[in-house]
């Protein structure tokens, strides 16, 4: 009996014991069920380590310190507000840069364009095209518009923008993007009166520059993602008086994209395609719906392909003499070079379609002073994230239709 009671008593003791010691040590943790082992990002910054450190050779490291840091962003005014924003933001030390351009040299500078070449004799799937030299012939200086007006901070100030306020009216006085990503819509030159097509419109950014043009007569803005489609209007709708955005003159619709020129061939002046992409700035900073998740592997493998077919899309129906711009916000040279390559190749031999490629050197020229670009590049240019103007990355690829 003594013995039971001595034995009930030590068991006692030991479940004591078992309630003061701390349960890390009792219960081995689940981790694998709650923590992620490879984060979206760290698989990114993997990737571009492989694939990039290639690419851009000693660039790369700098490159890589400015997209892990915070962005730059620029303040797009809104010409259908009231309020004196501009003289606001330019007392705080701000300056709208696509007036603040290089004027040494730069109303010389020819804007210099060539017809892509077939390099093997038709050996390769793939169009090798490269850059004429800069006293190649002369063509009509580079033309923008001067109705885009973007201001930005000075190279290394960092200082962040206040969130916009409405003006009397109700519409904000400038959006919040970066600045690079006004450079297509400047590039793609809007005359008046032009049809312009924005295949790839969400979230809206460009598609709001190219309305501050005021020059547009049919703009279509477009996007697959009824979502996103949605998130487009609420920003038009923040920005833009309602009675614009129920002209029968812009047309906000949710198709896809690489059908369109099945449904309207030969028809716009110009044309954005701002293709989905790898986006390398948010896959490396964010994990939520980032591309470069196990789950997503397939989607960004297909990435390529979806992108050949918006361009050709893009390039279908744009009008003869039409011109497509064609842009991402990633580095990849699969996804940017590769891709305009092949479409110019398929262009012409799957639709009799030739193609002339708009160099756009004047472009980096005149803006080298807000914007590191990627040097030496064979087609397009490319902003490239730089601590001191860290805007980007940016691609874009100019073609002019000829049939």
């Amino acid at each position: 009996m003594a013995l039971l009671m001595e034995t009930r008593l030590l068991l006692r003791k030991v479940k004591d014991l078992r309630c003061l010691t701390q349960k890390r040590h009792r219960v081995k943790e689940k981790w694998a069920a709650t923590r992620i082992k490879h984060p979206a990002t760290g698989l990114a910054l993997q990737n571009f380590d492989s694939t990039y450190s290639v690419q851009l050779g000693p660039l790369w490291p700098s490159v890589r310190a400015a997209l892990l840091s915070e962005r730059k962003y620029g303040a797009l005014l809104n010409n259908y507000g009231h309020d004196d924003v501009q003289a606001e933001l330019q007392a705080k030390g701000c300056k709208d840069f696509p007036s603040d351009i290089e004027t040494e040299g730069s109303t010389a500078q020819p804007c210099l364009e060539q017809e892509p070449e077939v390099t093997g004799e038709e050996e390769s799937t793939h169009v090798s095209v490269n850059k004429s030299d800069l006293d190649a012939r002369q063509l009509p200086a580079l033309q923008l518009s001067p109705n885009i007006k973007c201001l930005v901070f000075p190279r290394g100030d960092i200082t962040r923008f206040k969130p916009a306020r409405p003006d009397m009216f109700g519409c904000l006085g400038y959006y919040l993007m970066d600045a690079a990503s006004v450079l297509p819509c400047l590039a793609l030159n809007v005359q008046e009166g032009h049809n312009v097509l924005d295949l790839c419109a969400a979230p809206g950014g460009k598609t709001l520059a190219l309305l501050q043009t005021k020059s547009i007569g049919f703009f279509g803005v477009n996007d697959a993602s009824v979502s996103r489609t949605t998130r487009l209007r609420k920003v038009l709708g923040s920005y833009i008086p309602k009675p614009l955005l129920s002209d029968e003159k812009l047309r906000i619709t949710t198709f896809d994209g690489t059908k369109w020129g099945e449904i309207e061939k030969n028809t716009f002046d110009r044309v954005l395609v701002d293709v989905p992409c790898t986006t390398d700035r948010h896959s490396l900073m964010e994990d939520d719906n980032n591309i470069f998740s196990k789950n997503r592997t397939g989607e960004r493998r297909r990435l390529p392909q979806l992108q050949l077919d918006l361009l050709l899309a893009g390039i279908e129906a744009a009008c003869p003499g039409g011109e497509i711009l064609y842009s991402t916000c990633t580095l990849s040279q699969i996804q940017n070079l590769s891709v305009v390559e092949q479409a110019i190749h398929t262009a012409r031999e799957d639709h009799g379609i030739q193609l002339q490629v708009v160099d756009l050197r004047p472009l980096t020229h005149m803006f080298r002073k807000t914007f590191d670009f990627a040097p030496d590049l064979p087609l397009g240019e490319m902003v490239v994230p730089h601590l001191a103007a860290n805007f980007g990355p940016i691609y874009m690829c100019k073609l002019r239709r000829l049939t």
